[in-house]
């Protein structure tokens, strides 16, 4: 070649040398090596199922899948016009994309209003500069488009049917993007070329990996745990183990203000998921925060069941859970009245055991904050998804065999509700550029699993998603009917604006079956960070005002959004009732003696 002739090369020419294989033998023998470690994975997998016994209803949840969609397909299929007309729009969608790129490609100019839609999946600027890649990336957009919408205009579906409809194409749609492939993927594809396919051969090779520990089923890394210690740099707040039983530890946190607020507060966080996400590091923890502000913190820990714990159903939780804390609380303390905070299925049960002490006479809780908690199941999001009656009932066939739900199904539904951000990219980063995750707090700890109680866990998908009983009046726990609007004490709700969990107009609807004061706060961010935001990040925002007797709707237009945390908004709160205060205390006495430091041992349970 002529000195001058590269650089001679057009500047098109240049763009596509990422493209060009310049080893073909080195890539040769990474593909076998991707192969290999894809027959590991196969071998792994194929030697798990062997060993499992499947229930005979195994197969439910995508019978549910294939009958949900059939009733969508039915709506536009029974009638010829209506399909020759969705048809037609797609197909039409279709050809104006093609004379869009065709445009683009002989004039320069581009009308395609899909060119200016974001989307972090398709971040590489070959997907807007390929003529390929972007006509495959418009494409998608145009088809998973139409898919939802023949969901969203079927007309003569139920809630509960479109709802799955939605869920079902969503996950679909998710699955099949072109940036989940590597031969459609101009990153993957770059990186495969680049590294003549090494990426694909550590990728295998750590899928191989995940499906053993899976024990059969894929179990996708999302983090790089080895840096979290619990005790050292995480879940470090000084505190001791005060109280254990078969269910639950009880830790007191260390003082850190000379004097504290007479009334001590317990903390009930979800046995789904480990408590240390209200302490995850010095910057994020909000324990930390509470003893900075002058609260003598108590928290439950769950402990991590196993087929002991098979028969445990609400009322042991309660009175082993709660009201042992509350035991705990009294001995350590002397007080017998405290404040509570419930976080999620941790509120529900607080919700729960408080109607129940309204039956009772006890009158030990003062005051209840609930986060992202649910009374009323009606619009609980996409995880009543997973709570029809044949999914249940096919739950409790698997838990029949163990006593418990294995931590990784429970982990997968969630990750399920969020794909997009808990699935793909870790499939895309993991096994097709073949990069090990990065160290991260807060997916540590979503990784860090737990297992339910059989009892518990049948108890709470039935009572709760599946026949609304706690709302309705109709939960039986103790022997006694319990009813939530026999609950007369102050509370507060903190529901999170993009929750799907919990979403926010669920948490509103729950806030009408408490007689005391009910307060209604909306953060901003999710199910964890609009819960984790402490004030010193100045992050978010959140939104107050009374409720009155608006519909949740009402209650947005009329509330006012303040910046940053709510968690001083509810301190005040808080301060307002309780405006009493103590000498600090110090931890243990001749009632209770400390067992271990805190986080404690239960919290250090793997599945």
């Amino acid at each position: 070649m002529k000195k001058g002739a590269k650089d001679s090369k057009t500047e098109a020419d240049a763009s596509l040398d990422a493209y060009i294989v310049d080893d073909p033998q080195k890539m040769a023998v990474n593909f076998a090596r991707t192969l290999e470690n894809l027959g590991k994975a196969a071998a792994a997998w194929a030697e798990r199922q062997d060993e499992k016994k499947q229930p005979e209803n195994a197969m439910e949840p995508y019978g549910d899948m294939v009958e949900t969609l059939s009733k969508v397909g039915q709506y536009w299929l029974e009638d010829p016009k209506r399909a020759i007309e969705v048809q037609t729009s797609l197909l039409t969608s279709y050809f104006d994309l093609w004379s869009n790129s065709v445009q683009k490609l002989s004039t320069g100019d581009d009308k395609n209003p899909l060119s200016e839609r974001k989307d972090r999946r398709f971040a590489d600027p070959d997907w807007q500069e390929k003529p390929f890649f972007e006509l495959l990336r418009n494409t998608y957009w145009l088809t998973s488009d139409w898919a939802q919408k023949l969901v969203a205009q079927a007309e003569g579906l139920d809630d509960s049917t479109k709802h799955k409809a939605e869920f079902y194409v969503r996950q679909i749609t998710e699955a099949l993007s072109p940036s989940n492939f590597a031969m459609t993927n101009p990153e993957v594809y770059k990186e495969t070329v680049a590294t003549n396919g090494e990426n694909l051969a550590r990728g295998m090779e750590m899928f191989a990996q995940d499906i053993v520990a899976g024990k059969g089923e894929l179990k996708i890394r999302q983090v790089d745990s080895t840096p979290f210690v619990l005790g050292e740099n995480i879940a470090i707040t000084p505190g001791k183990v005060i109280a254990q039983n078969d269910i639950c530890q009880v830790i007191q946190y260390q003082a850190k203000t000379e004097q504290v607020i007479k009334r001590p507060l317990l903390i009930c966080p979800p046995w789904i998921n480990k408590f240390y996400i209200l302490d995850l590091n010095e910057k994020k923890s909000f324990i930390k925060w509470l003893v900075e502000q002058g609260h003598t913190v108590f928290m439950i820990s769950w402990v991590n069941p196993d087929e002991r714990h098979a028969k445990y159903d609400w009322t042991d939780y309660s009175k082993m859970g709660v009201n042992f804390a509350l035991d705990a609380i009294e001995k350590a303390t002397g007080e017998k009245q405290v404040n509570a905070i419930g976080y999620c299925v941790g509120g529900t049960l607080l919700t729960a055991t408080m109607a129940l002490h309204a039956k009772t006479g006890d009158k030990r809780i003062k005051s209840a904050t609930f986060f992202t908690t649910q009374v009323d199941f009606t619009h609980a999001g996409d995880l009543k998804i997973f709570a029809a009656r044949e999914s249940i009932e096919t739950i409790e066939e698997d838990m029949k065999a163990t006593g418990y739900l294995e931590g990784s199904k429970m982990a997968a539904a969630f990750n399920m509700l969020r794909a997009a951000d808990l699935i793909w990219p870790y499939v895309v980063n993991n096994y097709l550029k073949g990069q090990q995750p990065m160290p991260f707090d807060l997916l540590h700890w979503n990784s860090d699993s737990t297992r339910m109680a059989a009892a518990n866990h049948s108890f709470y998908l039935r009572n709760c998603y599946l026949e609304n009983n706690l709302s309705t009046g109709k939960m039986v726990l103790d022997d006694k009917t319990i009813d939530p609007k026999d609950i007369n004490i102050p509370v507060m709700h903190i529901a999170a604006k993009e929750d799907h969990i919990a979403p926010p107009e669920s948490v509103y609807l729950g806030c009408n079956y408490f007689s005391g004061p009910t307060e209604f706060v909306m953060a901003g961010s999710g199910h964890i960070a609009g819960v984790i935001n402490p004030p010193a990040q100045n992050k978010y925002q959140f939104w107050h005002a009374d409720r009155g007797s608006m519909t949740f709707e009402e209650w947005k237009d009329a509330a006012k959004e303040e910046p940053g945390s709510w968690w001083p908004y509810w301190h005040s709160w808080i301060e307002k009732m309780c405006p009493d205060t103590v000498e600090a205390r110090k931890i243990g006495n001749k009632k209770l003696k400390v067992i271990e430091d805190a986080p404690g041992s239960y919290v250090m349970a793997k599945v």
